[in-house]
């Protein structure tokens, strides 16, 4: 404080400049910046006066430093003294700082020693640290290669990779020793196309073991498939039992539908194992999509190789084996799709599946091109069938396959009407015609009965003789392995109208078929009357068949039958049948009348001017007979009533028409009455003969309009006018309608003018010579006059 007052006194009391200098001190003692001045003056061009006046206030601080000295001596003294006493107290302190400084010299170099052996130690210990640690690294990657030659030797290759990966990762990059680390590392590429062939040589195993596999795989689905579709059919037709039994009115209690539970396992036994682990494997490689590529185009080949067929085989021998083959690959690979986790796309297996698909219509297309058994076509067909069904159960399109195979159904059809022509034409053939004899009851039922054949519901005693001949029974079960045959063919092609096309197609072999055998054979002229006759009753009973067929089709196709018994579910080959059976009584007919013909020559056989009447009859009627009675006593065994009526008709019709026409035939010149009585009482034991048969077949009661007796009218008539004494009435309308209605007037013209009512011996001459016209020669004579006068 005194020091600025002191100061400040100095400058008020200074010598007194200018104005300027003052201000510049001011400046100057306030710290202030001068450089706007200097800058100014140098500016202005006037720096001489700023130097005075910088120089002037240099002078005064000059003088205030030194009265500034002089105030402040004595404490500067006071303060060098000081300062003089604290140097002393340095070099004071100085020695004992050197005095410390020699015993800490002293105590410092034995430390220092230690000290550097102390560092020498912990230099050891750091490098036996990073020694040990590289040892430690190099055991860990030493041991890891170890471990993962294991795995390689024990086939254990995702583990190796993974070790691999390990050392790769964690190790590869920071192995102390370059050497081993150039070792590993040139190693790690051989062992990984180690594994990669060692897992390629697995793959290869396995392809070759599955495809071995394949077939049994395909055929094991294949038959699963079919024993899934039996016991469908099974339950169908226990539904369709039920609902007859419903029909009948059962109790609800009497009856159930007891269908087995089948709980099966249906996956097949496939072991993907080695191809799971090798498609891993390969992704872990980092070469999955290669191992895709090699599998899909390996398993296309062995595809193409068992699409192959080859000739020195049959394909009936060999195509359950080589759909069985295609079948297991494709089920293979549909598992291998679902499960292997991308090994393969559906682009791919779909690819394949085209192949397959497109080869094998080609194949059994070309099969079936050149089959011709039916029961092969059908074989194979139904394997086919069950092929594509078991493969589209495993997600396959099979429609273009089945509507292939469904496309046989014409062949199949006409292989089949041909073996059936076949074995009907030889059952036809071969047939002796001769009633069945029935020796016991099983028989019966198998020829009989199994076909509902029976005339009656009782059980006949035996041995029985059947009323038709074994072509009956064989030809239906012709028939009947025919719609099992068919369809079975359709069913396993799942045709929606099954029962209109077996229908369809079984009036076809009966009217196309049998009916064309049955007519060759009616048309048979070397075929006798009891052949002739028992053709005509086999007719009858296979029309009767016709129901047994409709409704055994209507069972094998699993329609009720109900929806059948009605009319107009009547197969039309009934009515053929019906019109053939027609043809094969007049082809009897004709036979009979040609037999008849044979016995009847009643102008060679007959005297027509005889002395006498034969007391006996003529010899002729006697065979006519014995015929007659055989005919017909046969044909009450075997043909049905109004066969047996048409028969005994026709041929008494014959009788007649015959007789006529021998008395209108042109070797008979005349006839006398002795010749009209003989064969009036060959036409009596005729008519004994028919009321005696007519009553005893029982054809009475069916036929009372209808008596066999009519059928001998005409002669009947035409004897009864020779015979009458009062013959002119015939030309009497009324009376000839009511006793002459089947007579002519033009034949009895004829037959009239041959009548002479005399004999035509000499003896006969004389002995009438003188005799009186009889009344019916008068008669007679009148009634030619009248016809002459009427014609």
């Amino acid at each position: 404080m005194n020091a600025k007052t002191k100061r400040r006194t100095v400058v008020e009391n200074g010598d007194t400049g200018t104005g300027e200098d003052l201000v510049l001190a001011t400046l100057i003692g306030n710290g202030e910046d001068l450089s706007p001045l200097v800058r100014h003056a140098f500016e202005t061009g006037r720096p001489e006066p700023l130097l005075q006046q910088l120089r002037h206030v240099s002078k005064k601080k000059e003088a205030e430093i030194e009265e500034l000295c002089r105030l402040h001596y004595e404490e500067f003294i006071i303060a060098v003294d000081e300062l003089r006493g604290v140097l002393v107290d340095a070099e004071e302190l100085k020695a004992e700082l050197q005095t410390d400084n020699f015993k800490l010299q002293e105590v410092g170099t034995s430390l220092l020693s230690k000290l550097d052996e102390l560092l020498d130690s912990y230099s050891i210990k750091k490098n036996i640290s990073e020694a040990i640690k590289m040892s430690k690294m190099c055991f860990q990657l030493l041991e890891l290669c170890s471990k993962c030659n294991s795995h390689v030797s024990e086939g254990k290759f995702y583990p190796a990779l993974k070790t691999i990966d390990l050392i790769e990762k964690d190790y590869l990059k920071n192995i102390p020793v370059r050497k081993l680390g150039v070792v590993v590392e040139h190693k790690i590429p051989a062992i990984k196309l180690h594994i990669e062939k060692k897992v390629c040589s697995e793959v290869n195993e396995w392809l070759v073991h599955i495809r071995t596999l394949a077939k049994d795989i395909g055929q094991t689905a294949i038959a699963h498939t079919s024993s899934v579709r039996q016991k469908d059919e099974e339950t169908k037709a226990r539904q369709r039992e039920i609902e007859e039994n419903n029909r009948s009115q059962l109790p609800e209690f009497a009856y159930s539908l007891d269908v087995e539970e089948v709980d099966e396992d249906l996956s097949l036994k496939i072991d993907l194992t080695p191809i799971y682990r090798a498609y891993h494997i390969h992704k872990c490689l980092a070469v999955g999509e290669r191992f895709r590529e090699y599998y899909y185009n390996n398993r296309l080949a062995q595809l193409n190789s068992d699409l192959q067929i080859f000739s020195s085989q049959p394909f009936l021998e060999s195509h359950q084996t080589f759909l069985g083959q295609v079948a297991g690959y494709f089920i293979v690979e549909d598992r291998v799709l679902r499960t292997a986790g991308g090994l393969l796309e559906e682009s791919q297996v779909e690819t394949m599946w085209e192949t397959a698909v497109s080869k094998i219509i080609s194949v059994v297309g070309g099969q079936f091109s050149q089959m011709n058994n039916a029961a092969h076509f059908l074989l194979i067909k139904d394997y086919m069938t069950l092929f594509g069904t078991t493969l589209r159960h495993h997600g396959y399109e099979v429609n273009s396959l089945l509507e292939t195979i469904n496309g046989t159904k014409d062949k199949y059809s006409k292989l089949l009407m041909e073996e059936c022509r076949k074995q009907l034409s030889d059952i036809v053939a071969n047939d002796s015609f001769d009633q069945m004899l029935l020796k016991k009851e099983s028989d019966y039922q198998a020829n009989v009965l199994s076909f509902q054949l029976q005339t009656s519901d009782i059980m006949p005693a035996f041995p029985y003789v059947a009323p038709f001949s074994s072509m009956v029974p064989e030809a239906c079960r012709v028939v009947r392995s025919f719609i099992k045959d068919f369809v079975d063919y359709l069913s396993s092609g799942g045709d929606a109208n099954l029962y209109d096309a077996v229908r369809k197609c079984l009036d076809t072999l009966l009217i196309d078929v049998l009916n064309e055998v049955i007519l060759d054979k009616i048309n048979d002229t070397s075929i006798g009357v009891s052949k002739a006759m028992q053709i005509a009753a086999n007719v009858a009973f296979l029309e009767k068949a016709c129901d047994f067929f409709v409704k055994t089709a209507s069972h094998l196709c699993g329609v009720p039958t109900r929806s059948v018994d009605h009319p107009q579910s009547t197969l039309t080959a009934k009515v053929v049948l019906k019109t053939s059976r027609d043809a094969a009584y007049m082809a009897l007919l004709s036979l009979v009348n040609t037999q008849l013909d044979e016995f009847m020559s009643l102008p060679e056989n007959i005297n027509w001017i005889p002395d006498d009447v034969p007391e006996n009859g003529h010899e002729y009627m006697n065979e006519v007979m014995i015929y007659l009675d055989t005919l017909l006593s046969t044909a009450q065994q075997i043909l049905p009533t109004d066969a047996l009526y048409k028969v005994g008709s026709g041929a008494l019709e014959h009788i007649s028409n015959s007789i006529t026409s021998a008395f209108l035939s042109d070797s008979v010149k005349r006839f006398n009455a002795n010749a009209v009585e003989a064969i009036n009482n060959d036409l009596e034991i005729l008519e004994h003969f028919a009321d005696q048969r007519f009553e005893s077949t029982g054809l009475s009661e069916d036929y009372k309009d209808g008596h066999f007796r009519y059928y001998l009218i005409e002669v009947r008539q035409l004897i009864n006018l020779l015979r009458s004494n009062t013959a002119e009435s015939f030309m009497n309308p009324v009376i000839r309608q009511k006793n002459y209605h089947t007579l002519e007037i033009k034949k009895i013209a004829v037959i009239c003018d041959k009548f002479k009512d005399s004999a035509d011996s000499l003896f006969g001459s004389l002995s009438n010579r003188n005799a009186k016209t009889s009344a019916r020669k008068k008669s007679m004579d009148i009634l030619k006059r009248r016809m002459r006068d009427f014609s």
